[in-house]
């Protein structure tokens, strides 16, 4: 069955945790998984402590050559009856001003515990939703 963009905001909203896909002026696709907070048609991933092998990722890379991203989130059970998926098509861009990043990442500290013992340093990447679908196996609850 397919979601209404209100539904679909609400399950990607009540998700923990989703896939952010990137594609640079290379035109190769890359996807990691991301912890997020959504605010209306805003959606906001910081690159926090967990470690990386290096400060130069590819995400923002490609954000910076391509602004046109997608997120999805979804959920899997053994009954097909409870799956659902939500995608965001968006434009993203990366900022790492103090004043720019202080909502996000208070957004972000409510959500996750994490981020309350050890807030994120930033940056962040703010992604502006253009259109949500999704689809759900019954008009179950968000499961």
């Amino acid at each position: 069955m397919r979601l209404t963009e209100d539904d679909a905001r609400a399950r990607l909203t009540a998700a923990r945790v989703a896939r952010l896909a990137t594609t640079g002026a290379d035109g190769q696709p890359h996807l990691v998984p991301v912890t997020f907070a959504v605010d209306g048609d805003l959606i906001y991933v910081a690159v926090d402590h967990k470690p990386k092998t290096t400060a130069n990722l590819r995400r923002l890379r490609n954000i910076r050559e391509n602004p046109r991203v997608a997120v999805l989130a979804d959920h899997y059970a053994p009954d097909w009856d409870t799956l659902w998926w939500v995608r965001v098509d968006g434009r993203a861009s990366v900022t790492a001003a103090d004043d720019a990043m202080r909502r996000p990442l208070d957004l972000l500290a409510a959500r996750y515990e994490q981020y309350r013992d050890r807030r994120p340093g930033g940056p962040v990447i703010v992604i502006r939703a253009q259109r949500w679908t999704g689809w759900s196996g019954s008009a179950g609850s968000a499961g």
